[in-house]
């Protein structure tokens, strides 16, 4: 028989725990919507900027519905050059080189996840070492091998140099190795070639990975800006990262309008690549984490 006054305290603490967990709850709800707050609002804030005139974007306080001056910004933004074949170039090179890169990065990362060749810790190794690198150390020495070969102002000279991803290899061969062994002896005892067996059983199976570094390897390349500065000159080979900074120029006019509005044409590509691939970047990114 239940003791009334201990029987009274434990449904008091029971009460209290409740209570508590939902104040927790309260609590985390408040963090996660004061997070997405702080993480949308600068996005919101350029697509609206877009379409408002310059003396009503820097005006407190600020505007946070969008206007109507969109397409006057689109068109003061032709008419300082060629916005959208620059948009149509850096499509190219981010497209191009994540298809390549990815492609690559598998069939590499394959080779040293399930293969055994002389040397193959040590040429893995060389790899790891390249990704501690920075990037300018090789500018000048490649901007004059691009210079020798004739590739400057070229759009080539912006994509091959960048398909030997050392992080892309990496990558690849920790999600490699979590495919069974048993699966490809199989494959190979049916009398499938290793690169059927590399086609129609390693790449679905690391499909989420692939995906992921896809989206990494996209962003990248859509955003970057230091080597295309260095090695494309002529206003059509430009991306469009270049040719947004273009417009800043010291001593003239700055419309902010018309930038902002092209940030927010350059940055919906990208928009559309994460939502598309976005239910496969957590286990792509995580699947080389349990075993390697």
């Amino acid at each position: 028989m239940p003791i009334p006054g201990v029987h009274t305290a434990r449904v008091s603490l029971t009460v209290k725990n409740r209570a508590g967990c939902r104040n927790s709850h309260w609590f985390v709800y408040l963090l996660l919507i004061a997070g997405l707050v702080v993480s949308v609002y600068p996005f919101y804030w350029m697509f609206t900027a877009a379409t408002l005139d310059d003396s009503q974007i820097f005006q407190l306080p600020p505007h946070f519905m969008p206007g109507s001056n969109l397409l006057s910004n689109i068109s003061g933004l032709e008419e300082k050059g060629p916005v959208w074949q620059t948009f149509g170039n850096s499509l190219f090179v981010a497209a191009t080189f994540t298809l390549l890169t990815v492609y690559i990065s598998a069939l590499t990362g394959y080779t040293f996840a399930k293969f055994q060749f002389k040397y193959k810790e040590g040429l893995f190794f060389l790899i790891l070492v390249t990704m501690m690198l920075p990037q300018q150390v090789i500018m000048i020495p490649l901007f004059k091998m691009m210079t020798a070969i004739g590739w400057q102002n070229e759009l080539k000279a912006v994509i091959i140099p960048a398909l030997a991803n050392s992080f892309g290899v990496f990558f690849m061969r920790q999600n490699m190795m979590n495919v069974p062994n048993e699966l490809l002896e199989a494959a190979r005892i049916d009398g499938c070639r290793e690169l059927s067996i590399f086609h129609r059983i390693v790449l679905p199976t690391v499909y989420p990975a692939l995906a992921a570094l896809a989206i990494l390897s996209f962003i990248q390349q859509w955003g970057n800006f230091m080597w295309p500065l260095i090695i494309l000159q002529d206003q059509s080979q430009m991306t469009l990262p270049l040719f947004l900074s273009m417009l800043v120029q010291p001593g003239q006019v700055i419309h902010y309008g018309q930038i902002l509005a092209g940030a927010a044409i350059g940055i919906l590509p990208v928009l559309f690549i994460f939502l598309f691939f976005q239910k496969y970047f957590v286990s792509g990114v995580y699947g080389g984490a349990v075993k390697g």
